[in-house]
């Protein structure tokens, strides 16, 4: 393989252009054949080759500002412009996908030159890939409307805009509460629900019930068991699958918990992460118990309905509120009850969105060991349970109280006992 070295670094970056300029060529072919068979274009395989070369020749003869290669642009750039204007004359189709194609493939020379391969390789690929994507773009933007693109604004302005900019100082000495850690939180609980917001309004629309617990769990597995509990009310048919979904919203309850806790604590993670997945099997476990004694049904598509806004500002200052409230409640219990103020403490908040509370506990840096930590986030999941529990059996009926109760109780059960062992 010693003769390979004896190859010159020129004659390589040639056969690269030559072959990347080729695929793109090709590419474009293989859409006009596809799209418009019979409509001329600027050029295909051949064509954009020879735009590759022409572009390496210029940039490797002129290293002195490629003074050269911007002529040659420029001359690329009219005789593009001629083309397209002809194009537009005579078949009325003011698509410009493939001058820019062409204009990208003419400046690989340069990049080559004196940027890494994989830079080269990323450009083709992303031509490549973004040139066969047209139809997809064009069913993706018929299922946004201008409320989506406001969503994910406000997403990019609380993930990108404001958190860089927040102060990294506490409010009170000893506390280790600060604006950044703050918003750090909101963003990392709207990055999830504007995921899970997402997958549910664009991937699995049409989703069953099952895959709208999965998906509601990893959103607020509160709001949908309420949300399934009624519609199970409504539907007696389909009782057991939404019982099965709300077993599901709490698997995915462990799994949001466990992502969380991966973020904000390292060390809790290692200690806690088998105990949160056993207990996300057990629950699928459960759900899927649930689903298969009632698998001669068919699933019912539409499941939650409901596709809330994540991103909402005002559920963003309940959830700022609710995560400082907690803060100094922990802060003060923790400083004066200890370890045990804490298990009550963990036990009462449970009744309420316990996210706040869980992540300011895994933020903060508490004058107890990680073992009080890791008992008290399983012991204020115990209680959110329970308290969906309620929920499930007062919005259901009567009649899903079996189900729920059974497998509420296996799930707590198995709770409980690594709360003992942890």
């Amino acid at each position: 393989m010693d003769y390979l070295k004896n190859i010159p670094q020129t004659m390589i970056d040639f056969l690269i252009i030559t072959v990347f300029s080729l695929l793109i060529g090709l590419s474009q072919r293989q859409l006009r054949l596809q799209n418009n068979p019979d409509t001329p274009t600027f050029g295909t395989d051949r064509t954009f080759t020879f735009i590759g070369i022409l572009g390496y020749i210029l940039a490797l003869l002129d290293h002195s500002g490629y003074r050269l290669f911007i002529l040659g642009s420029a001359a690329l750039i009219v005789v593009l412009a001629i083309a397209y204007y002809f194009h537009i004359k005579n078949h009325n189709d003011y698509g410009l996908t493939t001058i820019f194609i062409a204009l990208i493939t003419y400046s690989l020379g340069p990049v080559i030159l004196t940027q890494p391969k994989w830079m080269v390789l990323l450009i083709v690929v992303t031509v490549l890939i973004f040139s066969e994507l047209k139809e997809l773009f064009i069913n993706i933007s018929q299922k946004f409307d201008r409320h989506e693109f406001l969503t994910l604004g406000k997403f990019l302005i609380i993930a990108g805009v404001i958190l860089p900019l927040v102060p990294d100082e506490a409010f009170i000495p000893g506390m280790s509460l600060t604006p950044y850690k703050i918003w750090l939180a909101v963003v990392v609980i709207s990055t999830i629900s504007y995921v899970s917001y997402l997958l549910k309004k664009f991937v699995f629309r049409k989703g069953g019930i099952i895959i709208s617990g999965i998906l509601g769990g990893l959103y607020s597995s509160t709001a949908t068991t309420i949300i399934l509990a009624r519609k199970s009310h409504d539907d007696q048919a389909h009782m057991k699958q939404y019982m099965a979904a709300i077993v599901f919203a709490i698997a995915m309850m462990y799994l949001r918990i466990l992502l969380i806790i991966l973020i904000f604590n390292y060390e809790l993670f290692l200690k806690i992460w088998l105990f949160l997945l056993i207990l996300a099997l057990v629950s699928a476990g459960v759900a899927l118990f649930i689903f298969f004694r009632n698998k001669g049904q068919s699933d019912v598509t539409g499941g939650l309905t409901e596709d809330k806004n994540p991103l909402e500002f005002k559920v963003a200052l309940i959830f700022t509120a609710l995560y400082i409230a907690f803060s100094f409640i922990t802060y003060a219990v923790v400083n004066r009850y200890g370890a045990v103020g804490l298990n009550v403490l963990s036990y009462i908040v449970g009744l309420t969105d316990i996210d706040p509370f869980l992540i300011n506990l895994f933020q903060g840096k508490f004058s107890i060991g990680l073992d009080a930590v890791a008992i008290a986030t399983l012991q204020a999941i115990i209680s959110n349970n329970i308290l969906k529990l309620l929920y499930g059996c007062f919005f259901a009926g009567r009649k899903s109280w079996i189900i729920l109760v059974s497998g509420f109780i296996i799930i707590i059960a198995v709770n409980i006992v690594f709360v003992l062992i942890a």
